[in-house]
Protein backbone atom coordinates (compact mmCIF):
# COMPACT_ATOMS: atom_id res chain seq x y z
CA UNK A 1 0.00 0.00 0.00
CA UNK A 2 1.54 3.63 -0.53
CA UNK A 3 2.06 5.52 2.15
CA UNK A 4 0.72 8.81 2.20
CA UNK A 5 0.73 9.27 6.01
CA UNK A 6 2.77 12.85 5.54
CA UNK A 7 -0.45 13.95 3.98
CA UNK A 8 -2.55 13.76 6.93
CA UNK A 9 -3.92 17.19 6.88
CA UNK A 10 -4.70 17.56 3.02
CA UNK A 11 -6.47 14.17 3.36
CA UNK A 12 -8.49 15.37 6.53
CA UNK A 13 -10.06 18.56 4.78
CA UNK A 14 -11.13 16.12 1.93
CA UNK A 15 -12.43 14.12 4.36
CA UNK A 16 -14.15 16.83 6.25
CA UNK A 17 -15.82 18.04 2.96
CA UNK A 18 -17.03 14.55 2.37
CA UNK A 19 -20.99 14.83 3.06
CA UNK A 20 -21.40 11.26 2.05
CA UNK A 21 -17.94 10.32 4.22
CA UNK A 22 -19.39 12.16 6.88
CA UNK A 23 -22.88 10.38 7.06
CA UNK A 24 -21.01 6.87 7.12
CA UNK A 25 -18.76 7.81 9.92
CA UNK A 26 -21.90 8.44 11.96
CA UNK A 27 -22.01 4.74 12.15
CA UNK A 28 -18.85 3.95 13.99
CA UNK A 29 -20.59 6.23 16.67
CA UNK A 30 -23.97 4.74 17.02
CA UNK A 31 -22.21 0.79 16.55
CA UNK A 32 -19.54 0.08 18.17
CA UNK A 33 -19.66 2.47 21.75
CA UNK A 34 -23.16 1.87 22.75
CA UNK A 35 -22.53 -1.97 22.24
CA UNK A 36 -19.03 -2.25 23.81
CA UNK A 37 -20.41 -0.51 26.67
CA UNK A 38 -23.61 -2.68 27.64
CA UNK A 39 -21.29 -5.71 26.88
CA UNK A 40 -18.99 -4.68 29.48
CA UNK A 41 -21.50 -3.48 31.78
CA UNK A 42 -22.60 -7.50 31.35
CA UNK A 43 -19.77 -8.91 32.33
CA UNK A 44 -18.56 -7.52 36.26
CA UNK A 45 -14.92 -8.94 36.04
CA UNK A 46 -14.01 -7.05 32.84
CA UNK A 47 -11.70 -4.78 34.06
CA UNK A 48 -9.58 -7.92 36.16
CA UNK A 49 -10.05 -9.81 32.36
CA UNK A 50 -7.61 -6.60 31.09
CA UNK A 51 -5.08 -6.86 33.42
CA UNK A 52 -5.22 -10.40 33.21
CA UNK A 53 -4.09 -9.98 28.91
CA UNK A 54 -2.33 -7.31 30.07
CA UNK A 55 -0.06 -9.52 31.85
CA UNK A 56 -0.15 -12.53 29.52
CA UNK A 57 1.18 -10.37 26.93
CA UNK A 58 3.85 -9.05 28.38
CA UNK A 59 5.55 -12.14 29.76
CA UNK A 60 5.36 -13.22 25.79
CA UNK A 61 6.87 -9.94 24.74
CA UNK A 62 9.75 -10.71 27.26
CA UNK A 63 10.12 -13.84 26.70
CA UNK A 64 9.15 -13.92 22.90
CA UNK A 65 11.96 -15.63 20.89
CA UNK A 66 11.69 -18.80 23.15
CA UNK A 67 7.73 -18.81 22.40
CA UNK A 68 8.33 -18.34 19.10
CA UNK A 69 11.25 -21.13 18.91
CA UNK A 70 8.28 -23.44 20.71
CA UNK A 71 5.32 -22.56 18.66
CA UNK A 72 7.82 -23.13 15.05
CA UNK A 73 8.54 -26.95 16.60
CA UNK A 74 4.95 -27.65 17.51
CA UNK A 75 4.01 -26.41 14.00
CA UNK A 76 6.16 -28.62 12.45
CA UNK A 77 5.59 -31.84 14.70
CA UNK A 78 1.70 -31.16 13.60
CA UNK A 79 3.15 -31.92 9.72
CA UNK A 80 3.04 -27.76 8.76
CA UNK A 81 5.61 -25.59 7.67
CA UNK A 82 7.09 -22.26 9.22
CA UNK A 83 8.36 -19.18 7.12
CA UNK A 84 10.32 -16.46 8.84
CA UNK A 85 10.52 -12.94 7.02
CA UNK A 86 12.25 -10.10 8.13
CA UNK A 87 10.33 -8.31 5.72
CA UNK A 88 7.54 -7.25 3.79
CA UNK A 89 9.55 -8.63 0.68
CA UNK A 90 10.36 -11.85 2.47
CA UNK A 91 7.35 -12.37 3.09
CA UNK A 92 5.90 -11.96 -0.07
CA UNK A 93 8.24 -13.90 -1.91
CA UNK A 94 7.59 -16.64 0.58
CA UNK A 95 3.97 -16.54 -0.30
CA UNK A 96 4.42 -16.18 -3.79
CA UNK A 97 7.16 -19.31 -4.38
CA UNK A 98 3.96 -21.37 -1.79
CA UNK A 99 1.98 -20.64 -4.52
CA UNK A 100 3.77 -21.14 -7.49
CA UNK A 101 4.78 -24.49 -6.04
CA UNK A 102 0.67 -25.20 -6.00
CA UNK A 103 0.71 -23.98 -9.49
CA UNK A 104 -2.28 -21.32 -8.17
CA UNK A 105 -4.29 -19.45 -10.08
CA UNK A 106 -6.97 -17.93 -8.07
CA UNK A 107 -6.58 -17.26 -4.30
CA UNK A 108 -8.84 -16.58 -1.69
CA UNK A 109 -8.02 -14.60 1.36
CA UNK A 110 -9.33 -14.14 4.45
CA UNK A 111 -8.98 -10.42 6.35
CA UNK A 112 -5.27 -9.60 7.27
CA UNK A 113 -3.88 -6.32 8.26
CA UNK A 114 -0.90 -7.89 7.74
CA UNK A 115 -1.26 -8.84 3.84
CA UNK A 116 -2.60 -4.95 3.63
CA UNK A 117 0.58 -4.34 5.32
CA UNK A 118 2.97 -5.99 2.81
CA UNK A 119 0.82 -4.98 -0.40
CA UNK A 120 0.30 -9.47 -1.55
CA UNK A 121 -2.87 -8.42 -3.57
CA UNK A 122 -1.49 -5.82 -6.20
CA UNK A 123 1.99 -8.19 -5.57
CA UNK A 124 -0.32 -11.44 -6.02
CA UNK A 125 -1.82 -9.86 -9.58
CA UNK A 126 1.45 -8.49 -11.04
CA UNK A 127 2.37 -12.27 -10.82
CA UNK A 128 -0.64 -13.62 -12.17
CA UNK A 129 -2.29 -14.97 -9.46
CA UNK A 130 -5.87 -13.60 -9.09
CA UNK A 131 -6.51 -12.67 -5.27
CA UNK A 132 -10.09 -12.74 -4.27
CA UNK A 133 -11.43 -11.16 -0.62
CA UNK A 134 -14.00 -13.51 1.08
CA UNK A 135 -14.72 -11.01 4.17
CA UNK A 136 -17.31 -9.29 2.90
CA UNK A 137 -16.01 -5.74 3.61
CA UNK A 138 -12.72 -6.27 1.95
CA UNK A 139 -14.68 -8.08 -1.18
CA UNK A 140 -16.66 -4.75 -1.19
CA UNK A 141 -13.28 -2.25 -1.10
CA UNK A 142 -11.15 -4.50 -3.13
CA UNK A 143 -14.47 -3.73 -6.22
CA UNK A 144 -13.66 -0.49 -5.47
CA UNK A 145 -10.02 -0.56 -5.86
CA UNK A 146 -9.34 0.51 -2.00
CA UNK A 147 -7.80 -0.10 1.14
CA UNK A 148 -9.73 -0.53 4.88
CA UNK A 149 -10.51 2.20 6.45
CA UNK A 150 -11.27 0.80 10.03
CA UNK A 151 -9.20 -2.92 10.94
CA UNK A 152 -12.70 -4.85 11.69
CA UNK A 153 -14.51 -3.03 9.13
CA UNK A 154 -13.18 -2.38 6.52
CA UNK A 155 -15.78 -0.60 4.36
CA UNK A 156 -17.13 1.51 7.33
CA UNK A 157 -16.98 4.60 5.64
CA UNK A 158 -19.08 3.57 2.49
CA UNK A 159 -22.99 3.59 2.49
CA UNK A 160 -25.70 0.97 1.16
CA UNK A 161 -26.19 2.69 -2.06
CA UNK A 162 -22.55 3.18 -2.81
CA UNK A 163 -22.43 -0.52 -2.13
CA UNK A 164 -25.08 -1.53 -4.59
CA UNK A 165 -23.97 0.74 -7.78
CA UNK A 166 -20.40 -1.24 -7.05
CA UNK A 167 -22.11 -5.00 -7.56
CA UNK A 168 -24.39 -3.35 -10.07
CA UNK A 169 -21.28 -2.31 -11.74
CA UNK A 170 -19.02 -5.70 -11.54
CA UNK A 171 -21.98 -8.29 -11.22
CA UNK A 172 -22.80 -7.87 -14.98
CA UNK A 173 -23.41 -11.59 -15.44
CA UNK A 174 -26.54 -10.96 -12.57
CA UNK A 175 -30.34 -10.18 -14.12
CA UNK A 176 -29.91 -5.97 -14.18
CA UNK A 177 -33.66 -5.81 -12.74
CA UNK A 178 -32.42 -7.46 -9.28
CA UNK A 179 -33.26 -6.10 -6.21
CA UNK A 180 -30.99 -4.13 -3.90
CA UNK A 181 -32.47 -2.39 -2.01
CA UNK A 182 -31.61 -4.61 1.12
CA UNK A 183 -28.49 -5.46 2.96
CA UNK A 184 -29.43 -8.89 3.26
CA UNK A 185 -29.86 -8.51 -0.82
CA UNK A 186 -26.42 -7.75 -0.60
CA UNK A 187 -25.41 -9.75 1.72
CA UNK A 188 -27.08 -12.98 -0.64
CA UNK A 189 -25.41 -11.61 -3.43
CA UNK A 190 -22.08 -11.72 -2.41
CA UNK A 191 -22.10 -14.87 -0.98
CA UNK A 192 -23.81 -16.69 -4.28
CA UNK A 193 -20.69 -14.48 -6.05
CA UNK A 194 -18.07 -16.07 -3.53
CA UNK A 195 -19.40 -19.32 -2.95
CA UNK A 196 -17.89 -20.44 -6.40
CA UNK A 197 -14.38 -18.68 -5.42
CA UNK A 198 -13.69 -21.22 -2.74
CA UNK A 199 -14.06 -24.38 -4.74
CA UNK A 200 -11.72 -22.43 -7.38
CA UNK A 201 -9.01 -21.53 -5.14
CA UNK A 202 -5.59 -23.54 -5.05
CA UNK A 203 -4.21 -21.39 -1.85
CA UNK A 204 -5.83 -19.89 1.05
CA UNK A 205 -4.57 -17.53 2.62
CA UNK A 206 -5.64 -15.86 6.45
CA UNK A 207 -4.54 -13.89 8.94
CA UNK A 208 -4.08 -15.11 12.36
CA UNK A 209 -5.59 -13.38 15.59
CA UNK A 210 -3.60 -15.40 18.35
CA UNK A 211 -0.63 -18.09 17.24
CA UNK A 212 -0.54 -20.97 20.50
CA UNK A 213 2.72 -21.69 21.18
CA UNK A 214 1.53 -24.77 23.23
CA UNK A 215 0.15 -26.96 20.17
CA UNK A 216 1.54 -24.76 17.27
CA UNK A 217 -2.05 -23.56 16.46
CA UNK A 218 -3.13 -20.36 14.43
CA UNK A 219 -7.05 -18.95 15.85
CA UNK A 220 -8.92 -16.86 13.72
CA UNK A 221 -11.92 -14.89 14.40
CA UNK A 222 -14.70 -14.21 12.35
CA UNK A 223 -18.58 -13.05 12.06
CA UNK A 224 -19.04 -14.23 8.91
CA UNK A 225 -16.95 -18.26 8.19
CA UNK A 226 -15.63 -16.70 5.21
CA UNK A 227 -12.29 -17.53 7.36
CA UNK A 228 -13.43 -21.62 7.65
CA UNK A 229 -14.00 -21.25 4.11
CA UNK A 230 -10.48 -20.29 2.84
CA UNK A 231 -8.18 -22.39 4.94
CA UNK A 232 -10.68 -25.84 4.69
CA UNK A 233 -11.27 -26.06 0.83
CA UNK A 234 -8.37 -25.13 -1.21
CA UNK A 235 -5.64 -27.58 -1.33
CA UNK A 236 -2.88 -25.26 0.50
CA UNK A 237 -3.38 -23.09 3.72
CA UNK A 238 -0.83 -20.31 4.36
CA UNK A 239 -1.60 -18.44 7.27
CA UNK A 240 -0.15 -14.95 7.81
CA UNK A 241 0.91 -13.27 11.65
CA UNK A 242 3.17 -10.58 12.76
CA UNK A 243 5.67 -12.28 15.87
CA UNK A 244 4.18 -10.90 18.59
CA UNK A 245 0.70 -12.50 18.07
CA UNK A 246 2.23 -15.42 19.49
CA UNK A 247 0.32 -16.56 23.37
CA UNK A 248 1.85 -19.20 25.67
CA UNK A 249 -1.19 -21.74 25.68
CA UNK A 250 -4.73 -22.11 24.34
CA UNK A 251 -5.92 -21.42 27.94
CA UNK A 252 -4.12 -17.94 27.16
CA UNK A 253 -5.89 -17.51 24.35
CA UNK A 254 -9.37 -17.99 25.74
CA UNK A 255 -8.63 -15.28 28.40
CA UNK A 256 -7.96 -12.55 25.94
CA UNK A 257 -10.95 -13.47 23.47
CA UNK A 258 -12.95 -12.73 26.44
CA UNK A 259 -12.19 -9.20 25.88
CA UNK A 260 -11.37 -8.95 22.50
CA UNK A 261 -15.11 -8.92 21.00
CA UNK A 262 -16.73 -7.45 23.44
CA UNK A 263 -14.31 -4.32 22.83
CA UNK A 264 -14.73 -4.63 18.88
CA UNK A 265 -18.00 -5.59 18.41
CA UNK A 266 -19.84 -5.34 21.83
CA UNK A 267 -20.22 -9.11 21.30
CA UNK A 268 -19.84 -12.10 23.95
CA UNK A 269 -17.93 -13.94 21.31
CA UNK A 270 -17.19 -13.22 17.77
CA UNK A 271 -19.97 -16.39 15.81
CA UNK A 272 -16.77 -18.42 14.92
CA UNK A 273 -13.79 -19.14 16.88
CA UNK A 274 -11.80 -21.54 14.52
CA UNK A 275 -8.53 -22.94 15.65
CA UNK A 276 -6.18 -24.77 13.09
CA UNK A 277 -3.56 -27.10 13.92
CA UNK A 278 -1.29 -28.53 10.77
CA UNK A 279 -2.67 -29.79 7.46
CA UNK A 280 -5.35 -32.45 7.00
CA UNK A 281 -4.58 -35.62 9.04
CA UNK A 282 -5.57 -39.47 7.78
CA UNK A 283 -8.84 -39.50 8.86
CA UNK A 284 -9.76 -35.82 8.48
CA UNK A 285 -13.08 -35.16 6.41
CA UNK A 286 -11.63 -32.42 5.13
CA UNK A 287 -8.51 -29.69 5.49
CA UNK A 288 -5.76 -28.76 3.58
CA UNK A 289 -3.18 -30.72 2.20
CA UNK A 290 -0.32 -27.90 3.11
CA UNK A 291 -0.26 -25.75 6.31
CA UNK A 292 2.42 -23.10 5.86
CA UNK A 293 2.78 -20.30 8.55
CA UNK A 294 4.83 -17.35 7.65
CA UNK A 295 5.37 -15.35 10.56
CA UNK A 296 6.62 -11.18 9.78
CA UNK A 297 8.97 -9.73 11.62
CA UNK A 298 9.06 -6.17 9.38
CA UNK A 299 10.41 -3.68 12.16
CA UNK A 300 8.52 -5.43 15.40
CA UNK A 301 11.35 -6.77 16.77
CA UNK A 302 13.43 -3.31 16.81
CA UNK A 303 9.94 -2.24 19.19
CA UNK A 304 11.43 -4.67 21.95
CA UNK A 305 12.96 -2.58 25.12
CA UNK A 306 12.20 0.73 23.72
CA UNK A 307 9.31 2.69 24.95
CA UNK A 308 7.27 1.54 22.17
CA UNK A 309 7.41 -2.25 23.43
CA UNK A 310 3.83 -2.20 25.10
CA UNK A 311 2.16 -1.02 21.34
CA UNK A 312 3.03 -5.00 20.79
CA UNK A 313 0.49 -5.87 23.11
CA UNK A 314 -1.76 -4.93 20.79
CA UNK A 315 -4.80 -7.51 19.55
CA UNK A 316 -6.43 -5.43 16.48
CA UNK A 317 -9.81 -4.95 18.32
CA UNK A 318 -10.29 -1.42 17.04
CA UNK A 319 -11.79 0.02 20.28
CA UNK A 320 -9.29 2.92 20.48
CA UNK A 321 -10.89 4.31 17.02
CA UNK A 322 -13.85 3.20 17.93
CA UNK A 323 -13.64 6.03 20.29
CA UNK A 324 -11.37 8.26 19.27
CA UNK A 325 -13.06 11.87 18.30
CA UNK A 326 -10.22 12.69 15.41
CA UNK A 327 -10.99 9.10 13.67
CA UNK A 328 -14.59 10.29 13.65
CA UNK A 329 -14.25 13.64 12.09
CA UNK A 330 -11.74 12.10 9.09
CA UNK A 331 -12.16 8.38 9.08
CA UNK A 332 -9.55 5.94 8.20
CA UNK A 333 -8.27 6.71 5.12
CA UNK A 334 -6.79 10.54 5.67
CA UNK A 335 -4.37 8.67 7.85
CA UNK A 336 -2.61 7.62 4.80
CA UNK A 337 -1.21 3.97 5.12
CA UNK A 338 -2.83 0.91 6.62
CA UNK A 339 -3.27 1.14 10.57
CA UNK A 340 -5.60 4.59 11.58
CA UNK A 341 -6.70 5.53 14.74
CA UNK A 342 -4.77 5.96 17.82
CA UNK A 343 -3.52 2.76 17.12
CA UNK A 344 -2.02 3.51 13.63
CA UNK A 345 -0.50 6.96 15.22
CA UNK A 346 1.87 4.83 17.16
CA UNK A 347 2.92 1.58 15.49
CA UNK A 348 2.82 3.72 11.87
CA UNK A 349 5.96 5.85 12.62
CA UNK A 350 7.53 2.45 14.52
CA UNK A 351 7.35 0.14 10.88
CA UNK A 352 7.89 3.17 8.29
CA UNK A 353 9.66 5.90 10.60
CA UNK A 354 8.85 8.76 11.71
CA UNK A 355 10.44 10.48 8.87
CA UNK A 356 7.18 9.27 6.86
CA UNK A 357 4.67 8.48 9.70
CA UNK A 358 6.09 11.51 12.10
CA UNK A 359 2.33 13.29 11.16
CA UNK A 360 0.01 11.04 12.60
CA UNK A 361 0.85 11.32 16.58
CA UNK A 362 -0.02 14.88 16.34
CA UNK A 363 -3.53 13.87 14.80
CA UNK A 364 -4.94 13.40 18.59
CA UNK A 365 -6.43 15.76 21.33
CA UNK A 366 -4.72 13.68 24.06
CA UNK A 367 -8.65 12.66 25.40
CA UNK A 368 -6.82 9.52 26.61
CA UNK A 369 -10.35 7.61 25.58
CA UNK A 370 -8.14 5.21 23.84
CA UNK A 371 -6.23 4.45 26.54
CA UNK A 372 -9.57 4.04 28.81
CA UNK A 373 -11.23 1.76 26.14
CA UNK A 374 -7.98 -0.62 25.16
CA UNK A 375 -8.59 -4.09 26.63
CA UNK A 376 -4.81 -4.72 26.78
CA UNK A 377 -4.43 -1.30 28.56
CA UNK A 378 -1.93 0.13 26.21
CA UNK A 379 -0.54 3.77 27.10
CA UNK A 380 -1.06 5.22 23.59
CA UNK A 381 -1.20 8.96 24.48
CA UNK A 382 1.78 8.38 26.35
CA UNK A 383 3.74 6.61 22.96
CA UNK A 384 2.16 9.23 20.61
CA UNK A 385 3.75 11.98 23.06
CA UNK A 386 7.28 9.71 22.87
CA UNK A 387 7.16 9.97 19.13
CA UNK A 388 6.08 13.69 19.03
CA UNK A 389 9.57 14.00 21.27
CA UNK A 390 11.24 11.87 18.53
CA UNK A 391 9.83 14.23 15.39
CA UNK A 392 10.74 17.47 17.21
CA UNK A 393 14.60 15.92 18.08
CA UNK A 394 15.20 15.49 14.53
CA UNK A 395 13.64 19.05 13.16
CA UNK A 396 10.82 17.59 10.95
CA UNK A 397 7.73 18.85 12.88
CA UNK A 398 6.75 22.75 11.17
CA UNK A 399 9.09 25.67 11.86
CA UNK A 400 6.84 27.89 13.84
CA UNK A 401 5.78 24.99 16.63
CA UNK A 402 9.25 24.18 17.31
CA UNK A 403 11.02 27.71 17.13
CA UNK A 404 7.66 28.63 19.45
CA UNK A 405 8.61 25.72 21.47
CA UNK A 406 12.18 26.98 22.26
CA UNK A 407 11.18 30.46 22.88
CA UNK A 408 9.08 29.59 25.62
CA UNK A 409 11.66 27.13 26.62
CA UNK A 410 14.31 30.19 27.12
CA UNK A 411 11.70 32.11 28.97
CA UNK A 412 11.14 28.73 31.23
CA UNK A 413 14.45 28.84 31.98
CA UNK A 414 14.27 32.05 33.21
CA UNK A 415 11.93 32.14 36.22
CA UNK A 416 11.90 35.74 36.91
CA UNK A 417 12.11 36.89 33.34
CA UNK A 418 9.09 34.52 32.52
CA UNK A 419 7.03 36.08 35.73
CA UNK A 420 7.31 39.30 34.51
CA UNK A 421 6.14 38.54 30.90
CA UNK A 422 3.69 36.87 32.04
CA UNK A 423 2.26 39.32 34.52
CA UNK A 424 1.98 41.43 31.79
CA UNK A 425 0.89 39.27 29.14
CA UNK A 426 -1.86 37.40 30.60
CA UNK A 427 -3.98 41.11 31.82
CA UNK A 428 -3.43 42.10 28.69
CA UNK A 429 -4.74 38.94 26.62
CA UNK A 430 -7.92 39.23 29.09
CA UNK A 431 -8.33 42.79 28.01
CA UNK A 432 -8.25 41.69 24.49
CA UNK A 433 -11.01 39.10 25.24
CA UNK A 434 -13.52 41.42 25.63
CA UNK A 435 -16.66 40.90 27.49
CA UNK A 436 -16.93 36.86 25.46
CA UNK A 437 -13.88 36.39 26.87
CA UNK A 438 -13.24 34.76 23.75
CA UNK A 439 -10.90 35.40 20.94
CA UNK A 440 -11.96 34.99 17.57
CA UNK A 441 -8.69 35.47 15.82
CA UNK A 442 -4.99 35.53 17.25
CA UNK A 443 -1.92 36.28 16.00
CA UNK A 444 -0.10 32.74 15.74
CA UNK A 445 -3.19 30.88 16.80
CA UNK A 446 -4.49 31.02 13.47
CA UNK A 447 -5.04 27.02 13.31
CA UNK A 448 -6.57 27.13 16.45
CA UNK A 449 -8.69 30.05 15.85
CA UNK A 450 -10.19 28.95 12.36
CA UNK A 451 -12.54 26.24 13.76
CA UNK A 452 -12.78 27.23 17.23
CA UNK A 453 -12.70 30.49 20.06
CA UNK A 454 -9.89 30.48 21.65
CA UNK A 455 -11.37 31.06 25.85
CA UNK A 456 -9.16 34.04 26.84
CA UNK A 457 -7.18 33.87 30.30
CA UNK A 458 -8.09 35.52 33.27
CA UNK A 459 -6.95 38.59 34.29
CA UNK A 460 -4.21 37.40 36.87
CA UNK A 461 -1.34 34.54 36.68
CA UNK A 462 -1.87 31.64 38.48
CA UNK A 463 0.96 32.68 40.46
CA UNK A 464 -0.45 36.28 41.17
CA UNK A 465 -3.58 34.16 42.22
CA UNK A 466 -2.05 31.32 44.18
CA UNK A 467 0.11 34.48 46.19
CA UNK A 468 -3.17 36.22 47.20
CA UNK A 469 -5.32 33.01 48.55
CA UNK A 470 -2.22 31.94 51.00
CA UNK A 471 -1.89 35.68 51.81
CA UNK A 472 -6.34 35.33 52.63
CA UNK A 473 -5.55 31.98 54.41
CA UNK A 474 -2.80 33.46 56.83
CA UNK A 475 -4.71 36.47 57.65
CA UNK A 476 -7.75 34.53 58.12
CA UNK A 477 -5.66 32.25 60.73
CA UNK A 478 -4.64 35.42 62.33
Amino acid sequence: MQITSPSFKENSRGALADAQLQRALGNVRAGFIDKRRKAIEALPEFDALRDSARDIKNHVLENLDLYLEAYEKQVIAAGGHVHWAETAEDARRIVLEICRNAKAKTVTKGKSMITEEIGLNDFLEENDIRPVETDLGEYIIQLRGEHPSHIIAPAVHLNRDQVESDFRRVHTHLPAARDLTEPETLLSEAREVLRKEYFAADVGITGANFLVAETGSSIIVTNEGNGDLTQILPRVHVAMASIEKIVPTLEDAAQILRVLARSATGQDMSVYTTVSTGPRRPGDPDGPEEYHVVLLDNGRSSMLGTEFQDMLRCIRCGACMNHCPVYHAVGGHAYGWVYPGPMGAVLTPSLIGVEKGGHLPNASTFCGRCESVCPMKIPLPKMMRHWREREFERGLNPAVPRYGLKFWAWFAKRPTLYRLASSIGVPALSALGGAKRRFRSLPLAGGWTKYRDLPAPESRTFMQQWKQREALKQEATR
